[in-house]
């Protein structure tokens, strides 16, 4: 096996592969890259069995082909070595005894591979389900999301989003049962089947940055544990949470006693501020009061070792009944960074009763809910 490759080239479709693989893999030969070569293409592959990443890269005038083969290298190392190669171009050759040599201008290295052969294969999912939508609107509806899946293995399927694809629309919801975010967007050729997939939310991140800021198109190719995305040249795999996922809308309430509108960006700046003290507290509570008659909203909260802190953010509107409600303030704080309108309606029932914080308009089908904490 040997080849001469565009090292920056190389390097990007690396990086990407890097993406899949565990400093603390379960089976040894996961912490190494496959790479796989055919007189057409390079296939570069790593895996940690919850996400697989395939990439291949054509053979073309930035990549020579001289002998066929493949092998498994150790990941880290190899990616490290790669980076530090001094020339644009560098030759990879597999010698005897699985001995690889990696050369650029004046540096040459050797490092022991191992036999391709034992590397897993990749799940086979047919396509006849599959279809496209855009990486822009995909990326935007993970990001939407996937902040409020849960960090806690006790109940896993809570760790992933749960994403229901049809003809007309996406409907994404993600929850760790503190608070939960909803988030539903149309599509204009979604699958002819519906597709219910929960998908963990570490999978989601390491998407996400494969997509990218550009608009790719995603192909989705959903299978009976695993799914699929195609992004370009990159192949994706990711395992599926197994389970029935909690009825999440009869949490949604369909009522409210006390609605207050507020611009995003200064109560995100007032949180932040109350956050100081708050964060330094064993607690970490924010007390929200709202004074309905004189449209006045107030934000406090303490430290027993510091002091107390109070803002008042500016209220476009306050309608219905006074209200004083506590809270996680980061719960808010990330459900504003997640809101895509520069206002934002907080919906209000009791005071020990999750509250909800939708877009200011009206034509955009995101909720979000928070669970209050009780202080006495």
């Amino acid at each position: 096996m040997k080849f001469t490759i565009n090292r920056n080239l190389f390097l990007d479709n690396l990086n990407n592969v890097m993406r899949a693989i565990s400093s603390r893999a379960t089976i040894p030969i996961l912490s190494g890259i496959k790479v796989d070569l055919s007189n057409e293409e390079l296939v570069l592959t790593g895996s940690d069995t919850d996400i697989s990443i395939e990439i291949k890269i054509p053979v073309s005038a930035d990549l020579t082909v001289e002998s066929t083969g493949s092998i498994v290298l150790p990941a880290r190392f190899f990616n490290e070595i790669i980076k530090k190669l001094p020339g644009k171009d560098f030759s990879f050759e597999v010698k005897e005894g699985l001995q690889t040599q990696i050369s650029s201008e004046n540096s040459e290295f050797t490092i022991n591979g191992l036999d391709a052969n034992n590397y897993p294969r990749l799940p086979e999912i047919a396509s006849e389900t599959a279809f496209e939508i855009s990486g822009k609107t995909f990326r935007e509806i993970i990001n939407e999301t996937n902040f409020a899946v849960s960090t806690q293995e006790s109940r896993p399927i809570l760790t992933g989003v749960h994403f229901v694809f049809n003809q007309a629309k996406i409907k994404a919801v993600a929850t760790d049962s503190h608070r939960l975010s909803q988030r539903i967007i149309d599509l204009e050729n979604g699958p002819q089947v519906e597709a219910d997939l929960i998908i963990p939310g570490k999978s989601l991140v390491e998407l996400s940055r494969i997509i990218g800021d550009q608009d790719p198109k995603v192909t989705v190719n959903p299978g009976d544990n695993q799914v699929l995305f195609v992004i370009g040249n990159v192949s994706f795999y990711s395992r599926l949470l197994e389970g029935t996922y909690p009825d999440t809308d009869r949490l949604l309430p369909t009522t409210s006693t006390t609605t207050a509108e507020f611009d995003r960006a200064s109560l995100s700046q007032a949180l932040d501020r109350v956050s100081l003290l708050t964060h330094a507290g064993r607690n970490n509570v924010v007390k929200l009061t709202l004074d309905t008659e004189n449209g006045v909203a107030q934000l406090e909260g303490d430290s027993p070792e510091i002091g107390t802190v109070e803002e008042k953010p500016w209220a476009k509107q306050i309608t219905g009944q006074n209200l004083e409600i506590s809270f996680n303030p980061d719960y808010l704080q990330a459900a504003l960074r997640a809101s895509i309108t520069d206002t934002v309606i907080m919906n209000f029932t009791e005071p020990l009763r999750p509250f909800t914080v939708v877009p200011g308009k009206e034509d955009v089908e995101f909720i979000q809910l928070i669970t209050p904490v009780r202080t006495y």
